[in-house]
């Protein structure tokens, strides 16, 4: 069977399991591994700039929040349908993150890590300050109007859970054939190429700031894409969403997962969430068992749970 095959099988299955999931996971659990999947979709976008082109943003929350407030102050402020504010989302999303490609990628290394950080503080700041609109930390909770719209003759309800979960499997479902057909295709070989040798890249001939230009352009879409659905499923947006952790958080979870794998920011994500989850339970210290648990992974498993599964039997895993 050939590396492709076995690839699609794999990732088909891990989707037909997250949607069994759904039919016996008691009601509070739904609802985590509802946010669960789109903070995935996060993950996953971030990963395509670092795992595959080598490029680490510590500013990748100004993306998911470009996202949320894109959909959400639309729909709260001017009343738009959801898939409308949903669409503006993105594009919000896809054009912060042309402009901050046009800026940043001017630098490299750890300049273009604290210009990603420098901007990303930008947008918080700005959603702090224009407090009108956005109602800064305390945020503001979607009216019922945007709790539901119509769409292929149907009425959708995003109060419902299992509409919920399984419009979130979809964005999921999207960003990872998204992601696998890049991977796989010409444009991911030449990401991969610049992660790992760009002056090289450079020399055969490829224009390197263009293909990292559009891959932090993808990246960022596919972050805003979870930020707005985000924003519209869980019936609230804040400042919060742009603060520096949600740019730490992605890079967590796909280090925990496997950087430059598919899949690894999916297992990165539902490991680190129920860990705090289940630490915060017993400790008001639970940061401080999540970063001995981290440590450890970092020392001993350094490429990530599916980097090392890589590396040790399925040398095909993309």
């Amino acid at each position: 069977m050939s590396a492709w095959r076995k690839s699609l099988l794999l990732h088909g299955a891990i989707l037909a399991a997250l949607f069994g999931l759904q039919f016996v996971l008691p009601e509070y659990h739904h609802l985590a591994v509802t946010r669960v999947l789109l903070l995935a979709v996060f993950a996953m976008g971030f990963n395509l700039l670092f795992g595959y082109t080598g490029l680490l943003s510590l500013g990748h929350a100004m993306f998911f929040a470009a996202g949320m407030y894109g959909a959400g102050l639309t729909a709260y402020h001017l009343a738009w349908p959801v898939p409308a504010a949903m669409l503006f989302g993105v594009l919000c999303g896809a054009g912060l993150s042309l402009v901050v490609g046009l800026l940043a990628l001017r630098t490299t290394g750890v300049a273009f890590m604290i210009v990603t950080l420098m901007i990303s503080q930008v947008v918080y700041l700005a959603t702090v300050y224009f407090t009108t609109w956005t109602r800064g930390d305390e945020g503001l909770v979607m009216p019922a109007a945007a709790r539901s719209f119509e769409l292929l003759g149907r009425q959708w309800l995003l109060t419902d859970p299992s509409t919920r979960y399984n419009l979130a499997l979809a964005l999921l479902a999207l960003t990872m054939a998204c992601v696998l057909l890049v991977v796989r295709g010409r444009f991911g070989r030449a990401l991969i190429a610049i992660r790992e040798n760009e002056d090289r890249s450079r020399m055969l001939g490829y224009n390197t700031f263009i293909f990292k230009l559009q891959a932090l352009t993808l990246s960022g879409t596919l972050s805003a894409m979870a930020g707005a659905a985000y924003a519209l499923m869980f019936a609230y947006i804040g400042s919060s969403f742009a603060a520096i952790q949600y740019s730490i958080d992605p890079l967590l979870y796909t280090l925990l997962g496997g950087a430059g794998t598919v899949a690894g920011p999916i297992v990165g994500t539902f490991f680190m969430f129920y860990l705090v989850d289940l630490a915060s339970e017993h400790t008001t210290a639970y940061l401080l068992v999540t970063g001995v648990v981290l440590l450890f992974l970092v020392l001993f498993f350094p490429r990530g749970a599916l980097g090392y599964v890589r590396a040790r039997w399925l040398g095909w895993l993309p």
